[in-house]
């Protein structure tokens, strides 16, 4: 007689289980969030059993050179700068963006591109009908490639599609959260059904050497929905970012186990689909404006690459008890670290005033050196004078007013001098190596520095 399954409480969104039904989850703290499911055992197509028993397995030792994970190009040049090169054979990837970011129409033209290369490439939709796939095709130019498409949300006639034929070297999964096994008592989505269909996915992935991409949903704050243990599972986790107002899309690594996860891929969204952006500093500065005061130009880096970007502030006098504080593009408290640098140790004091702070573009910035750049934009719109348009400016403000030296200050010169940029505002200390020619450097050891000649007038 068959063991009757046990049902449990799942959270569905650490993955943790409990007896018995809370509010209020034990291990991450999150309400509502525990869902009763079915615990049926280990995931379906796993091959492990409750009776199965472990094998002796060969040690080996920590001496002797690695080799070089193969690779093989997707013919999408930013795409492999992210991946660190191309994608490995028998890798699995996670990527995640909001709705209609162009997750989609990305894995589309990668599929396409990977078929048109020679290799098997076989997806799967699970959200959009195969017409709908062939419609968006048609309108991006891709209808001829020999791509194999199947709309299935079922994980055993995916995986009996998968055993069927030769092995494929690209599988892509849009989405992951709309696969189930009808092995699970539980809907599609869930913790366990996600888990499971992840497990078996990459299960057979690693066995067949198939390249697996899986498309993930996002929930309100950015972060993948489902168990986090699927981003543990997975060699590479993508993030596809961009502001719906712009045409900008950013895909960056925020996991990789066969590259750096500090490099950046620009695209921009076109009639025809995504298109390459071989140089994002134009593009960021495509639309800048003559000289308005509180644009500041700042030379950032994203992985090896340098981009130039413009920094917008807007200061303006508040009329309510606490004036307003709204960014786009940065930390909020990194903002209002600069904000209290320029009242305690330059005397500039924005209390009394709303501070409006903005990335051109639709471009996140992270690094610590983008600090001079929105510095000089404050003090350039409190105080009505526009800064010269052919400056950059990059450098970190600490605590107490000093400018800190930047890495990689070379590269940033010579990006802004190949755009044309003449003169760099930079700290004093750091080495610049072989400057490029042609740009005056103005070095800053102290905030107070550049606030004297910007200081608003009262």
């Amino acid at each position: 007689m068959a063991k009757t399954a046990k049902a449990v409480y799942v959270c569905q969104a650490c993955g943790s289980t409990a007896p018995r039904w809370a509010g209020k989850c034990g291990s991450c703290g999150e309400w509502n969030t525990l869902a009763e499911e079915t615990d049926a055992g280990p995931p379906p197509g796993s091959g492990i059993t409750r009776s199965s028993r472990g094998k002796a397995v060969r040690l080996g030792t920590l001496s002797g050179g690695a080799e070089e994970a193969p690779r093989f190009s997707t013919g999408i040049a930013e795409l492999d700068r992210v991946t660190g090169g191309g994608i490995v054979p028998g890798s699995a990837l996670l990527i995640g963006g909001e709705p209609g970011i162009g997750k989609s129409t990305l894995l589309l033209q990668l599929s396409s591109s990977i078929a048109r290369s020679g290799r098997k490439a076989i997806y799967f939709s699970g959200e959009e009908a195969a017409a709908q796939v062939k419609l968006r095709a048609e309108r991006l130019g891709l209808s001829s490639a020999p791509v194999a498409l199947a709309a299935e949300t079922n994980l055993a006639n995916i995986l009996a599609t998968l055993d069927a034929g030769a092995a494929p070297d690209l599988v892509v999964i849009d989405s992951i959260q709309t696969l189930w096994s009808d092995e699970l008592d539980a809907a599609p989505g869930t913790v366990s059904q996600v888990r499971a269909a992840t497990q078996s996915l990459i299960r057979y992935a690693k066995i067949k050497g198939a390249a697996l991409l899986l498309v993930g949903h996002v929930t309100k704050d950015g972060q993948i929905a489902g168990p986090k243990v699927v981003e543990h599972m997975v060699d590479c986790v993508l993030s596809f970012e961009g502001d719906r107002g712009h045409p900008f899309r950013i895909l960056r690594a925020t996991k990789n186990r066969f590259g750096a996860t500090d490099e950046i891929g620009v695209f921009e969204m076109v009639q025809q689909g995504l298109r390459e952006v071989a140089n994002p500093s134009e593009l960021f500065l495509g639309d800048r404006e003559g000289s308005v005061p509180g644009a500041a130009v700042f030379a950032g880096m994203e992985g090896t690459r340098p981009i130039l970007v413009e920094i917008q502030a807007l200061v303006a006098p508040s009329q309510l008890g606490t004036p307003r504080r709204a960014v786009v593009g940065w930390d909020s408290n990194r903002l209002s670290m600069i904000l209290a640098v320029l009242e305690a140790r330059c005397g500039v004091s924005l209390a009394q005033h709303d501070v409006y702070l903005n990335v051109a573009g639709g471009l996140k910035i992270s690094e610590p050196a983008a600090d001079l750049a929105v510095a000089s934009a404050l003090l350039s719109s409190a105080s009505g004078i526009a800064l010269p348009p052919q400056r950059v400016s990059f450098g970190e403000i600490s605590l107490s007013g000093a400018v800190r030296a930047s890495a990689h200050t070379a590269l940033r010169l010579k990006e802004a001098r190949k755009l044309g940029f003449s003169e760099a505002v930079i700290p004093a200390t750091g080495e610049t190596g072989s400057e490029a020619p042609g740009l005056a450097l103005t070095r800053l050891s102290h905030l107070k520095e550049l606030a004297d000649p910007l200081r608003p007038c009262d």
